[in-house]
């Protein structure tokens, strides 16, 4: 049997100001935050390149504060995703990735697109914009993923697109996106947003035991029985690796959250 996929787990960002003295150690100097979160968990969705981009020494000085084996999700520039027809969005892609991604080297994972709620399934022009998204950067192979806020793509259409052109869509846990647990790329990507802060672990120990069991499931090259399935064609089952970003309002537990995930998948 072929050996699982890598569960990983973390949170959005790394400079987050209630973190300090709740998640960092009181006198940690903020220089040090990365290294100490890279070291507490496995990964970490950068979001601050949704808003902007950052010069190639910034990029290479992340790599260098993090160790062997450790991954950063990056999120795609607005530029490319808040637009009308996404197929046009061939500059703002061009800009995005050559900022200096690729000095993230070994340590880069996969690239998410994340859409407006307001944002509807357009067949046709969601095609145009996956065929514009590159295999390789740099000499870099890419992972891509989706990340679909409106009901319209729950339609089996979407995931067969998904599919064909390997990309996977984002099993996103919130009140309002559509959950897609079809697998649909040579990764499954998950965001947990319905966290609270007022719990010390972000979810209930159930909620984690439950999501713990359903990233091992994938992990495995499976599907979670009890997440349904929207295509009636099911993924090849071959071990995946599993990236697990916990994200809710407030965010102050989320380090605790991704932390006690990892504690449950080894």
């Amino acid at each position: 049997m072929a050996q699982a996929g890598r569960i990983r787990a973390g949170m959005g960002g790394w400079t987050f100001e209630p973190w300090r003295g709740s998640f960092y150690p009181k006198g940690l100097r903020q220089a040090e935050e990365l290294d100490y979160a890279a070291r507490h968990v496995s990964a970490i969705e950068i979001n601050g390149t949704y808003y902007s981009t950052f010069k190639p020494d910034s990029w290479a000085k992340w790599r260098a504060a993090t160790p062997d084996g450790f991954k950063f999700a990056v999120k795609a520039s607005r530029f490319c995703t808040n637009r009308r027809e996404l197929a046009g969005m061939g500059e703002s892609l061009e800009r995005f990735l050559h900022q200096g991604i690729s000095e993230l080297g070994d340590r880069l994972g996969p690239i998410l697109w994340q859409f407006m709620a307001t944002k509807k399934f357009d067949p046709a022009d969601f095609e145009g914009f996956l065929k514009l998204l590159p295999d390789r950067l740099d000499g870099l192979p890419l992972v891509h993923v989706v990340e679909p806020r409106h009901a319209s793509f729950r339609t089996p259409e979407f995931v067969a697109l998904c599919r064909r052109r390997g990309v996977a869509i984002c099993l996103a846990d919130h009140e309002t996106y559509p959950m897609i647990a079809d697998v649909t790329g040579p990764v499954v990507y998950a965001r947990l947003q319905t966290g609270s802060d007022q719990i010390e672990t972000a979810y209930a120990p159930k909620d984690l035991d439950l999501w713990a069991q359903r990233f091992r499931t994938y992990a495995e090259g499976g599907r979670p029985a009890d997440l349904a399935a929207i295509s009636p064609e099911e993924a090849p089952k071959v071990p995946r690796d599993v990236y697990v970003f916990v994200i809710h309002e407030g965010k102050v537990r989320a380090p605790a959250g991704a932390m006690a995930l990892l504690q449950r998948t080894g």
